[in-house]
């Protein structure tokens, strides 16, 4: 296991099916976990638990949610069986306590596929231990820079914070478009807004980035697949480097780009 000081990510899951997919994508998140090394547990952050107020996850077996339709039968047969990490989830809590977020302790949530997915590339052995904790999205990106903010501390003690949304997230401009493999300029022009905007370390602009960021409505219609970005946004030290680790454009709509905050 890796001791020294973990960094903050996030990455974009893309769809359901991305561990039965062949993409740049899929190949990224293969390396990544070996580029990463092996921290001693996993905070996942994942845009698909969304609750009213922050809650972790302290399941010592936490269950691989199914949580979609339609899909393969085989991508129903996977399971991602890493242990719980309840102790995680205690400490987390107690951080998110500190700084008057009250926070909750669900004691059987299981992984939702915004987590498990991108984890069954990255760490097919699954015998990392894994929690997740949930967004808030009505409470918007600066509930969740505070959030990030009062998770730093774990990043010290060995803990991944990992996590999962998405750059871009229009569902229904993808059924417009899926099979079509040309980025779209609008999703393109949005697509390094953010990229400059993170790598500048222009907090400010990101956490108002509907109001500042090119064609913002349109790529994320709702917020939530965004909001994982502003938790790690806030875990990352300010002084800190930050790096885009991937980019690329799934049916000319859906970005995968994925980003390092040390």
């Amino acid at each position: 296991m890796k001791d020294g000081r973990q960094p903050a990510i996030f990455v974009s899951h893309g769809s359901p099916t991305l561990p039965l997919e062949r993409s740049a994508a899929v190949e990224f998140f293969r390396g990544l976990g070996a580029s990463l090394g092996r921290p001693q547990a996993i905070l996942a952050v994942s845009a698909h638990w969304d609750t009213a107020r922050p809650a972790v996850s302290a399941a010592e077996r936490p269950e691989t949610i199914h949580d979609f339709r339609g899909f393969p039968p085989e991508l129903y047969r996977l399971r991602y069986p890493a242990p719980g990490a309840p102790q995680l989830a205690a400490r987390a809590a107690k951080l998110l306590e500190g700084a008057d977020l009250q926070p909750q302790i669900d004691p059987a949530r299981g992984l939702d596929h915004g987590a498990w997915t991108p984890l069954l590339l990255m760490y097919p052995d699954a015998d990392i231990p894994v929690t997740q904790l949930s967004i808030q999205s009505r409470l918007g990106p600066g509930h969740h820079v505070r959030v990030g903010q009062a998770l730093r501390p774990l990043l010290n003690e060995g803990v991944l914070i990992f996590a999962s949304g998405g750059a871009t997230h229009n569902l229904r401009e993808l059924s417009h478009q899926r099979g079509n493999p040309v980025p779209q300029p609008w999703v393109v022009e949005f697509n390094e807004w953010l990229a400059d905007a993170i790598l500048s370390q222009r907090r400010e602009d990101l956490v108002d980035y509907r109001n500042k960021a090119p064609h913002a409505a349109r790529n994320h219609p709702t917020d939530e697949h965004l909001i994982p970005l502003f938790v790690v946004l806030g875990a990352g030290d300010p002084a800190g480097a930050t790096r885009r680790l991937h980019s690329s454009i799934v049916s000319g709509v859906i970005s995968m780009d994925a980003y390092r905050f040390d």
